[in-house]
């Protein structure tokens, strides 16, 4: 025989050997009642698995039946509404591995997780006085639970203090998960270290938040009614309110503010803070300004601190709802870093907005806005904004600004005429 015929004969029995692997390694297909009998020993031995290693069997045992399934020439029901065995298998087989999952564990990491959890919800939430010593008592139980399980003495010190609360939680969850317990032969430890997680959580979700009480409860709560010896305006948040204004309290203003969900109590509130112009407020009034608060902008200028200047400074170019209010919080703020945006607005064409830009220049009293003031003082159509032009270069009070104001004395319009006559009144009569 030559070598071709022998490598090819080789070659022969190779594939034929293949092919009968192959054909062992095909799995059977099993009738109707055979997956049914299957089903049943995957479920008898479900009830009877004690460890995570008979559970993983079970689990096999299902993957099993389920490509069993997957392979069986099983019959479709006549009505498509009705459940075929096909569907009726993969529902049972749903089942079990729901059960499957449900007899696992618990395991030491899922208490971690729970723990870590209710250490969160005490970190992230606004807790009462009440409800800070409800959670040390609960924490300061967790804690010895903790250390009674795991036979530890983790010597945390338990205060009322948030940080310290979510602290102590942490730490004990941090030594759970070192205590490297197994599902099997710890499982007594997990379960009681499960009982010590869920008195835990119960515990933090009973303790007294501020939003379990109602607003008025929680005014009391912050000292806001301390100030009335009695009760003679209605309501009493009113009253209160205007003896923390008489004493410049913006804090509790600003606690009524936040808290009274009232349209009444909420301008009442902002009309106290614009009197009272208290730097305090200025971080509320710029996060309120940003959301096209035009009470907030007044409020502002009110202040008249640079640093609310940005979150006004940004609506002069705006319609002129918030333009004229931005553009005299502008003014009052002072800064001559807005000299040019408030220029500009010196053509617009709502001449409101033109004669509030005038004004506001003329409080910031940079002298580069004397030209621009002059000229819209001679040319502008509007007497009110040309009056504004007038009154912005008396109030620069430069001797060229004033020297743009007196030639108009005799001017039509008698705002004008009137401001120039004060421009005119520091000069010196001639000799």
């Amino acid at each position: 025989m030559s070598d071709e015929e022998t490598d090819a004969e080789e070659t022969t029995e190779e594939e034929a050997a293949e092919a009968s692997a192959e054909e062992e390694a095909v799995e059977p297909v099993l009738s109707e009642e055979e997956i049914e009998a299957e089903l049943d020993e995957a479920e008898a031995e479900l009830e009877a698995a004690e460890t995570e290693a008979d559970l993983d069997e079970v689990e096999s045992h299902l993957d099993e039946i389920e490509g069993h399934v997957e392979r069986a020439d099983l019959p479709e029901p006549d009505d498509e509404d009705e459940a075929g065995p096909r569907e009726e298998f993969e529902d049972r087989l749903s089942e079990l591995r729901g059960d499957l999952e449900e007899a696992r564990g618990p395991y030491a990491e899922d208490v971690v997780e729970d723990a870590s959890a209710a250490g969160e919800t005490v970190e992230d939430t606004e807790w009462t006085d009440l409800g800070r010593e409800e959670l040390a008592e609960t924490v300061e139980a967790f804690v010895a639970d903790v250390d009674e399980a795991l036979g530890t003495s983790l010597g945390v010190t338990v205060t009322t203090e948030v940080e310290d609360l979510a602290g102590a939680i942490e730490e004990a969850a941090v030594a759970i998960g070192e205590a490297d317990l197994d599902p099997d032969d710890d499982a007594d430890t997990i379960a009681d270290l499960v009982a010590a997680t869920d008195e835990l959580t119960a515990g933090v979700d009973d303790a007294e938040e501020w939003d379990d009480l109602t607003v008025r409860e929680q005014l009391q709560a912050e000292g806001y009614f301390d100030v009335l010896d009695h009760r003679k305006d209605y309501p009493p948040e009113w009253h209160a309110l205007k003896v923390w204004e008489k004493r410049d309290r913006a804090d509790m203003v600003l606690l009524a503010l936040e808290k009274m969900d009232s349209n009444f109590m909420e301008e009442h509130c902002l009309d106290a803070l614009a009197r009272m112009g208290n730097a305090e407020s200025l971080d509320t009034m710029v996060e309120r300004a940003g959301r096209r608060d035009e009470d907030a902008i007044k409020i502002i200028g009110k202040i008249g601190d640079e640093e609310g200047l940005d979150a006004v400074l940004e609506y002069a170019d705006s319609d002129p709802g918030l333009a004229k209010p931005a553009l005299k919080a502008i003014g009052e703020i002072g800064s001559e870093e807005a000299t040019q945006d408030v220029a500009n607005r010196l053509d617009d064409e709502d001449a409101s907005v033109r004669s509030r830009a005038a004004r506001a220049l003329g409080l910031i009293g940079d002298t580069r806005a004397i030209d621009p003031l002059a000229d819209v003082l001679e040319d502008d159509e509007a007497d009110e904004v040309r009056a504004s032009a007038a009154w912005g270069l008396n109030q620069i009070g430069t001797e060229r600004a004033l020297e743009a104001v007196r030639p108009f004395a005799n001017d039509r319009a008698y705002l004008v005429q009137s401001e120039a006559e004060k421009a005119t009144a520091d000069v010196e009569p001639a000799a």
